[in-house]
């Protein structure tokens, strides 16, 4: 059950109540793409940093391990040890990404596995089979993600395909959820706005899919190319056309800048692999911008990455410590770089969350802005 607590202006405040516990809104999820928090996270450490969601990718845990095998373990949650949501997007994203090793039929669409080479297919209703079996809180339905690029005839013809699959996608999963052998009957279905950068193709498609009653609605489709300019423009166009009384999902999305932009602008879920990929690579999020720990002049400086930040990092370790990490290539350096990249990420949304509560958000959000100038 969703329920909004409060508004300011177009930003939502609200809960979410899961079968696998309340989720509190404006919500930052963060991406453990194989069931795992790349750069040696731990389920423990989610619980720590103040994860509320973990998204896994059914793709991936579908080519390995395999969703029988989770499956017969018991469903992802056991699987991984975590006891709060599951989203599982839908491999909708990888007919995008893996461009080169797919084609798309009505039916579905024909992959190489990024992995051994092997056929696999997935359409509607593998999609939602591979995520019942993991057994995740949320499932996304199966779309495709068309390019930023692509003709206005493709887009067209590629959203209308999407609109069908996702009639099969609801049906399928009405069906899984009614089995004996189901590990979570309770799985939700979020459905996925596409259209590129063509605001009537967004709109119409976003009233048809309104009409289908689903738990959620994301829109999809952006952070794939298009500008920023671009990106809240489809925003302000598209989600007054999305239910306002279910969840609203911008997908893949991004900076802290992105993510205060479009909380006002009425959407509440979020992911993005930047504070994880930007952890990785030493480049760390602050209040004051983000800084890049293998730059020189931190060498000797004996501060932590934020002064006053809680995080498992900056409670034990310097700027200094973490860059030798990151030089000597051990993994410690990664690991606390993502780590502090979550917390911050996991933090804001709670800020977020307070000032919607407060009624100041949009004070915050342009004090925040102002203070998170690059600063590498």
């Amino acid at each position: 059950m969703y329920q909004i607590l409060k508004t300011e202006g177009r930003a939502k405040r609200a809960k979410l109540t899961t079968v696998h516990g309340t989720i509190q809104t404006p919500v930052f999820m963060n991406v453990g793409t194989a069931a795992a928090i790349k750069g040696a996270v731990s389920t423990v450490d989610l619980h720590e940093i103040g994860t509320q969601v973990e998204l896994s990718n059914t793709y991936h845990l579908h080519v390995r391990p395999g969703d029988q095998v989770i499956k017969k373990l018991g469903g992802l949650h056991k699987f991984m040890n975590w006891d709060r949501p599951i989203l599982t997007d839908s491999g909708g994203f990888q007919v995008f990404s893996l461009a080169g090793l797919r084609k798309i039929k009505e039916e579905g669409v024909y992959f190489q596995s990024h992995v051994d080479g092997r056929k696999i297919f997935m359409g509607p209703e593998e999609s939602m089979q591979i995520q019942s079996n993991l057994a995740s809180t949320i499932a996304m339905a199966f779309d495709e993600c068309p390019s930023s690029v692509a003709t206005r005839e493709y887009v067209q013809n590629s959203v209308e395909r999407t609109t069908r699959w996702l009639r099969r996608c609801k049906e399928e999963m009405a069906r899984l959820n009614s089995l004996e052998d189901t590990i979570n009957p309770h799985q939700l279905l979020f459905g996925i706005n596409q259209g590129a950068i063509y605001e009537d193709i967004r709109i119409s498609h976003a009233q048809q899919i309104s009409e289908m009653n689903l738990d959620g609605y994301a829109v999809g489709g952006l952070a794939v190319g298009e500008s920023h300019e671009q990106m809240y423009r489809i925003l302000d166009e598209v989600v007054p056309h999305l239910p306002k009384e279910k969840p609203t999902y911008l997908m893949g999305v991004g900076t802290p800048a992105n993510i205060l932009e479009a909380v006002s602008r009425g959407v509440d879920f979020f992911d993005c692999v930047y504070p994880s990929r930007n952890g990785r690579h030493g480049h760390v999020y602050t209040n004051q911008g983000r800084r890049n720990l293998f730059n020189a002049k931190y060498e000797l400086d004996d501060r932590p990455i934020e002064e006053g930040c809680q995080c498992p990092a900056c409670r034990n370790y310097s700027r200094a410590y973490i860059r030798h990490l990151l030089k000597a290539k051990e993994m410690l350096g990664m690991r606390l770089c993502v780590l502090h990249n979550l917390y911050f990420y996991n933090t804001m949304m709670t800020e977020i969350r307070d000032a919607l509560d407060a009624g100041n958000f949009e004070e915050y959000k342009e004090k925040k802005l102002a203070g998170m100038e690059e600063n590498t």
